[in-house]
Protein backbone atom coordinates (compact mmCIF):
# COMPACT_ATOMS: atom_id res chain seq x y z
CA UNK A 1 0.00 0.00 0.00
CA UNK A 2 2.96 2.70 0.67
CA UNK A 3 0.60 5.00 1.77
CA UNK A 4 1.47 8.05 4.42
CA UNK A 5 -1.00 8.60 6.92
CA UNK A 6 -2.62 11.61 7.59
CA UNK A 7 -0.78 13.94 10.02
CA UNK A 8 -2.62 16.20 12.87
CA UNK A 9 -3.72 19.92 11.04
CA UNK A 10 -4.67 17.71 7.70
CA UNK A 11 -9.05 17.77 6.98
CA UNK A 12 -10.05 14.25 7.65
CA UNK A 13 -10.82 12.39 3.82
CA UNK A 14 -14.07 13.29 2.05
CA UNK A 15 -16.29 10.38 1.73
CA UNK A 16 -19.71 9.06 2.07
CA UNK A 17 -20.78 6.23 4.34
CA UNK A 18 -23.19 4.12 3.39
CA UNK A 19 -25.29 3.25 6.29
CA UNK A 20 -28.99 1.63 6.49
CA UNK A 21 -31.74 2.46 9.21
CA UNK A 22 -34.78 1.07 10.82
CA UNK A 23 -34.00 -2.88 9.92
CA UNK A 24 -35.25 -5.54 12.60
CA UNK A 25 -32.52 -6.76 14.54
CA UNK A 26 -33.34 -10.27 12.65
CA UNK A 27 -33.56 -12.34 10.03
CA UNK A 28 -36.73 -12.44 7.73
CA UNK A 29 -37.83 -9.26 6.14
CA UNK A 30 -36.56 -5.19 5.34
CA UNK A 31 -38.31 -2.22 6.34
CA UNK A 32 -35.05 -0.41 6.29
CA UNK A 33 -33.44 1.76 3.93
CA UNK A 34 -30.37 3.05 3.14
CA UNK A 35 -29.01 6.41 4.23
CA UNK A 36 -25.82 8.02 2.57
CA UNK A 37 -23.83 10.30 5.26
CA UNK A 38 -20.87 12.31 4.41
CA UNK A 39 -18.07 13.30 6.72
CA UNK A 40 -18.72 16.94 6.29
CA UNK A 41 -22.45 16.20 7.26
CA UNK A 42 -20.18 14.26 10.69
CA UNK A 43 -17.83 16.72 11.29
CA UNK A 44 -18.65 20.37 10.10
CA UNK A 45 -18.85 22.48 13.27
CA UNK A 46 -18.53 19.48 15.75
CA UNK A 47 -15.92 18.04 18.05
CA UNK A 48 -15.80 14.74 17.28
CA UNK A 49 -13.60 11.49 18.89
CA UNK A 50 -12.99 8.59 16.07
CA UNK A 51 -11.76 5.62 16.75
CA UNK A 52 -10.76 2.65 13.84
CA UNK A 53 -9.71 -0.80 14.07
CA UNK A 54 -9.03 -4.01 11.83
CA UNK A 55 -12.84 -5.51 12.39
CA UNK A 56 -15.95 -6.62 13.94
CA UNK A 57 -16.27 -9.57 16.48
CA UNK A 58 -12.52 -9.78 16.53
CA UNK A 59 -10.99 -10.38 19.92
CA UNK A 60 -9.33 -6.99 20.80
CA UNK A 61 -11.94 -4.82 19.09
CA UNK A 62 -14.68 -7.03 20.69
CA UNK A 63 -13.50 -7.40 24.22
CA UNK A 64 -11.40 -3.44 25.01
CA UNK A 65 -11.55 -1.38 21.86
CA UNK A 66 -15.30 -0.27 21.17
CA UNK A 67 -16.64 -2.05 24.93
CA UNK A 68 -13.96 0.71 26.46
CA UNK A 69 -15.16 3.98 24.51
CA UNK A 70 -18.77 2.93 25.17
CA UNK A 71 -18.03 2.48 29.01
CA UNK A 72 -16.57 6.13 28.89
CA UNK A 73 -19.23 7.45 26.79
CA UNK A 74 -20.10 10.39 29.22
CA UNK A 75 -17.15 11.10 30.22
CA UNK A 76 -15.85 11.86 26.80
CA UNK A 77 -18.61 14.01 25.91
CA UNK A 78 -18.17 15.92 29.28
CA UNK A 79 -15.06 17.01 27.84
CA UNK A 80 -17.01 18.63 25.27
CA UNK A 81 -17.00 16.09 22.46
CA UNK A 82 -20.33 16.47 20.60
CA UNK A 83 -20.02 12.55 19.32
CA UNK A 84 -17.99 9.05 19.39
CA UNK A 85 -17.83 7.40 16.08
CA UNK A 86 -16.30 3.62 15.43
CA UNK A 87 -15.47 3.12 11.60
CA UNK A 88 -14.33 -0.58 11.04
CA UNK A 89 -14.43 -1.99 7.10
CA UNK A 90 -16.93 -3.94 7.66
CA UNK A 91 -20.66 -3.51 6.32
CA UNK A 92 -23.78 -1.70 7.83
CA UNK A 93 -24.98 -4.83 8.47
CA UNK A 94 -22.08 -6.06 10.28
CA UNK A 95 -21.73 -2.81 12.46
CA UNK A 96 -24.91 -3.26 13.72
CA UNK A 97 -25.27 -6.69 14.36
CA UNK A 98 -21.87 -6.44 16.35
CA UNK A 99 -23.02 -3.08 17.84
CA UNK A 100 -26.28 -4.99 19.01
CA UNK A 101 -23.96 -8.28 20.30
CA UNK A 102 -22.19 -5.96 22.74
CA UNK A 103 -24.94 -3.80 23.64
CA UNK A 104 -23.44 -1.20 22.30
CA UNK A 105 -25.95 1.72 22.20
CA UNK A 106 -24.07 5.60 22.36
CA UNK A 107 -21.04 4.98 20.47
CA UNK A 108 -21.88 5.41 16.50
CA UNK A 109 -20.70 2.74 14.00
CA UNK A 110 -19.74 3.90 10.62
CA UNK A 111 -19.25 1.33 8.16
CA UNK A 112 -16.37 1.57 6.06
CA UNK A 113 -17.42 -1.00 3.39
CA UNK A 114 -15.40 -0.25 0.65
CA UNK A 115 -12.42 1.07 3.15
CA UNK A 116 -12.53 4.57 1.40
CA UNK A 117 -12.30 6.33 4.86
CA UNK A 118 -9.27 4.22 5.62
CA UNK A 119 -7.58 4.26 2.66
CA UNK A 120 -8.04 8.71 2.46
CA UNK A 121 -6.62 8.20 6.31
CA UNK A 122 -3.68 6.37 4.81
CA UNK A 123 -3.91 3.82 7.52
CA UNK A 124 -5.51 0.97 4.75
CA UNK A 125 -3.12 -2.36 5.91
CA UNK A 126 -3.12 -5.67 4.16
CA UNK A 127 -4.27 -8.48 6.39
CA UNK A 128 -4.39 -10.88 3.61
CA UNK A 129 -1.84 -13.30 5.68
CA UNK A 130 -4.70 -13.48 8.27
CA UNK A 131 -7.45 -13.77 5.44
CA UNK A 132 -8.64 -10.39 6.37
CA UNK A 133 -8.31 -8.60 3.17
CA UNK A 134 -7.36 -4.96 3.44
CA UNK A 135 -8.56 -3.24 6.54
CA UNK A 136 -8.29 -0.53 8.39
CA UNK A 137 -5.53 -0.01 11.36
CA UNK A 138 -5.65 0.61 15.04
CA UNK A 139 -6.05 4.69 15.75
CA UNK A 140 -8.29 6.67 17.61
CA UNK A 141 -8.30 10.87 16.80
CA UNK A 142 -10.11 14.17 18.06
CA UNK A 143 -11.28 15.71 15.05
CA UNK A 144 -12.63 19.72 15.24
CA UNK A 145 -14.38 20.92 12.50
CA UNK A 146 -12.84 18.51 10.06
CA UNK A 147 -9.58 18.79 11.18
CA UNK A 148 -7.51 16.02 12.95
CA UNK A 149 -6.41 17.71 16.07
CA UNK A 150 -4.79 14.48 17.68
CA UNK A 151 -4.22 11.29 16.42
CA UNK A 152 -3.11 8.27 18.32
CA UNK A 153 -1.88 5.48 15.89
CA UNK A 154 -0.66 2.06 16.89
CA UNK A 155 2.86 1.16 16.28
CA UNK A 156 4.14 -1.06 13.63
CA UNK A 157 1.67 -0.22 10.72
CA UNK A 158 2.92 -1.91 7.58
CA UNK A 159 2.14 -3.08 4.45
CA UNK A 160 0.69 -6.93 5.48
CA UNK A 161 0.36 -6.49 9.16
CA UNK A 162 0.69 -9.60 11.20
CA UNK A 163 0.26 -8.12 14.20
CA UNK A 164 -2.34 -6.10 16.18
CA UNK A 165 -1.32 -3.55 18.78
CA UNK A 166 -3.50 -2.09 21.48
CA UNK A 167 -1.48 0.47 22.97
CA UNK A 168 -2.38 4.38 22.50
CA UNK A 169 -6.15 3.86 20.62
CA UNK A 170 -8.04 3.25 23.47
CA UNK A 171 -10.55 5.56 25.54
CA UNK A 172 -8.35 5.82 28.50
CA UNK A 173 -5.64 7.28 26.27
CA UNK A 174 -8.04 9.75 24.53
CA UNK A 175 -9.82 10.72 27.73
CA UNK A 176 -6.29 12.22 29.22
CA UNK A 177 -5.89 13.29 26.37
CA UNK A 178 -8.97 15.15 25.93
CA UNK A 179 -8.76 16.09 30.24
CA UNK A 180 -5.44 17.48 29.65
CA UNK A 181 -6.42 19.87 26.85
Amino acid sequence: MNQQPLNEGSSVPGVVFKTRVGDAPVCGGSDGHWQEVTTKELFSGKKIVVFALPGAYTPTCSSTHLPGYEAHYDEIKACGVDEIYCIAVNDAFVMEQWAHALAVERVKMLPDGNAEFARGMGMLVKKENLGFGERSWRYSMFVEDGTIKKLFSEPGMSDNCSTDPFEVSGADTMLSYLKGN
